[in-house]
Protein backbone atom coordinates (compact mmCIF):
# COMPACT_ATOMS: atom_id res chain seq x y z
CA UNK A 1 0.00 0.00 0.00
CA UNK A 2 1.09 3.53 -0.65
CA UNK A 3 -0.76 5.60 1.93
CA UNK A 4 -3.27 6.62 -0.74
CA UNK A 5 -6.70 5.11 -1.31
CA UNK A 6 -6.13 1.50 -2.34
CA UNK A 7 -3.26 -0.19 -4.17
CA UNK A 8 -1.37 1.50 -6.96
CA UNK A 9 -2.78 0.45 -10.31
CA UNK A 10 0.05 1.13 -12.68
CA UNK A 11 -0.39 -0.90 -15.80
CA UNK A 12 -2.59 -2.77 -18.17
CA UNK A 13 -5.77 -1.13 -16.93
CA UNK A 14 -8.63 -0.18 -19.21
CA UNK A 15 -10.01 3.29 -18.53
CA UNK A 16 -13.52 4.17 -19.64
CA UNK A 17 -14.07 7.92 -19.84
CA UNK A 18 -17.47 9.52 -19.11
CA UNK A 19 -18.23 9.80 -22.84
CA UNK A 20 -17.68 6.04 -23.31
CA UNK A 21 -14.26 6.37 -24.95
CA UNK A 22 -11.72 3.84 -23.67
CA UNK A 23 -7.93 3.68 -23.45
CA UNK A 24 -5.49 1.27 -21.86
CA UNK A 25 -3.00 2.63 -19.33
CA UNK A 26 0.25 0.62 -19.20
CA UNK A 27 3.74 0.51 -17.73
CA UNK A 28 6.89 -0.39 -19.63
CA UNK A 29 7.46 -3.53 -17.57
CA UNK A 30 4.23 -4.93 -19.01
CA UNK A 31 5.09 -4.18 -22.64
CA UNK A 32 3.63 -6.82 -24.93
CA UNK A 33 4.80 -7.23 -28.52
CA UNK A 34 1.52 -8.77 -29.65
CA UNK A 35 -1.38 -7.30 -27.74
CA UNK A 36 -4.94 -7.79 -28.87
CA UNK A 37 -5.89 -4.81 -26.69
CA UNK A 38 -3.97 -2.24 -28.74
CA UNK A 39 -4.10 -0.84 -32.28
CA UNK A 40 -2.14 2.35 -31.55
CA UNK A 41 0.17 3.49 -28.79
CA UNK A 42 0.92 6.88 -27.27
CA UNK A 43 4.09 6.61 -25.20
CA UNK A 44 6.06 9.03 -23.08
CA UNK A 45 9.18 6.88 -22.99
CA UNK A 46 11.20 5.85 -26.05
CA UNK A 47 12.18 2.61 -24.33
CA UNK A 48 8.81 1.23 -25.38
CA UNK A 49 10.41 0.82 -28.84
CA UNK A 50 7.04 -0.02 -30.39
CA UNK A 51 6.85 -1.99 -33.62
CA UNK A 52 3.15 -1.11 -33.97
CA UNK A 53 1.58 2.24 -34.99
CA UNK A 54 2.45 4.81 -32.34
CA UNK A 55 3.54 8.27 -31.31
CA UNK A 56 6.28 8.89 -28.77
CA UNK A 57 6.22 12.15 -26.82
CA UNK A 58 9.57 13.46 -25.57
CA UNK A 59 8.74 13.67 -21.86
CA UNK A 60 11.20 13.05 -19.02
CA UNK A 61 10.10 11.02 -16.03
CA UNK A 62 8.57 13.25 -13.30
CA UNK A 63 8.73 16.18 -15.73
CA UNK A 64 6.74 17.86 -18.46
CA UNK A 65 6.76 17.41 -22.23
CA UNK A 66 9.74 18.93 -24.03
CA UNK A 67 7.31 20.41 -26.59
CA UNK A 68 3.98 21.08 -24.84
CA UNK A 69 2.12 22.01 -28.04
CA UNK A 70 3.24 18.85 -29.87
CA UNK A 71 2.36 16.78 -26.80
CA UNK A 72 -1.10 18.33 -26.59
CA UNK A 73 -1.70 17.65 -30.28
CA UNK A 74 -0.56 14.03 -29.89
CA UNK A 75 -2.87 13.54 -26.89
CA UNK A 76 -5.82 15.02 -28.77
CA UNK A 77 -5.03 12.82 -31.79
CA UNK A 78 -4.80 9.66 -29.68
CA UNK A 79 -8.06 10.52 -27.93
CA UNK A 80 -9.83 11.07 -31.25
CA UNK A 81 -8.51 7.70 -32.42
CA UNK A 82 -9.89 6.09 -29.26
CA UNK A 83 -13.18 7.91 -29.63
CA UNK A 84 -13.50 6.49 -33.15
CA UNK A 85 -13.01 2.94 -31.87
CA UNK A 86 -9.26 2.47 -32.26
CA UNK A 87 -7.82 0.59 -29.26
CA UNK A 88 -5.30 3.06 -27.82
CA UNK A 89 -2.63 2.22 -25.26
CA UNK A 90 -1.05 5.03 -23.21
CA UNK A 91 2.20 4.26 -21.42
CA UNK A 92 5.36 5.49 -19.76
CA UNK A 93 7.93 3.77 -17.55
CA UNK A 94 5.83 3.17 -14.44
CA UNK A 95 2.39 3.85 -15.87
CA UNK A 96 1.54 6.52 -13.28
CA UNK A 97 2.94 10.04 -13.65
CA UNK A 98 3.12 10.72 -17.36
CA UNK A 99 0.48 8.13 -18.22
CA UNK A 100 -1.82 9.52 -15.54
CA UNK A 101 -1.24 13.05 -16.81
CA UNK A 102 -2.16 12.02 -20.37
CA UNK A 103 -5.23 10.16 -19.11
CA UNK A 104 -6.28 13.27 -17.15
CA UNK A 105 -5.95 15.32 -20.34
CA UNK A 106 -8.05 12.73 -22.14
CA UNK A 107 -10.63 12.97 -19.35
CA UNK A 108 -10.84 16.71 -20.06
CA UNK A 109 -11.46 15.92 -23.73
CA UNK A 110 -14.19 13.50 -22.63
CA UNK A 111 -15.95 16.28 -20.72
CA UNK A 112 -14.49 16.11 -17.20
CA UNK A 113 -14.02 19.62 -15.81
CA UNK A 114 -10.33 20.52 -15.65
CA UNK A 115 -10.23 21.02 -11.86
CA UNK A 116 -11.63 17.49 -11.43
CA UNK A 117 -9.61 15.65 -14.09
CA UNK A 118 -6.68 14.55 -11.91
CA UNK A 119 -8.98 13.26 -9.18
CA UNK A 120 -11.11 11.52 -11.82
CA UNK A 121 -8.04 9.63 -13.09
CA UNK A 122 -6.98 8.79 -9.53
CA UNK A 123 -10.46 7.40 -8.86
CA UNK A 124 -10.81 5.54 -12.16
CA UNK A 125 -7.25 4.44 -12.95
CA UNK A 126 -4.78 4.70 -10.06
CA UNK A 127 -4.61 6.62 -6.79
CA UNK A 128 -0.96 7.33 -7.62
CA UNK A 129 -1.64 8.86 -11.04
CA UNK A 130 -0.23 12.31 -11.87
CA UNK A 131 2.79 12.33 -9.60
CA UNK A 132 3.94 15.95 -9.48
CA UNK A 133 2.42 19.39 -8.98
CA UNK A 134 3.88 20.42 -12.35
CA UNK A 135 2.04 17.54 -14.04
CA UNK A 136 -1.20 18.51 -12.29
CA UNK A 137 -0.74 22.12 -13.41
CA UNK A 138 0.00 20.95 -16.97
CA UNK A 139 -3.41 19.25 -17.08
CA UNK A 140 -4.96 22.64 -16.29
CA UNK A 141 -2.87 24.29 -19.00
CA UNK A 142 -3.87 21.60 -21.50
CA UNK A 143 -7.52 22.13 -20.59
CA UNK A 144 -7.29 25.90 -21.05
CA UNK A 145 -6.32 25.31 -24.69
CA UNK A 146 -8.08 22.04 -25.56
CA UNK A 147 -11.16 21.55 -23.37
CA UNK A 148 -14.48 21.28 -25.21
CA UNK A 149 -16.32 24.59 -25.19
Amino acid sequence: MNGLKGPLRSAGMKVTFPDGTTALGSALRERELHSADRDFGLYMDARWAPTWPHTIIDWKDFGLPADPDAAAAAIADAFERARSGVRVEVGCAGGLGRTGTVLACMAVLAGVAAPNAVQWVRDNYSPGAVETLDQRNWVEEFASKRAPK
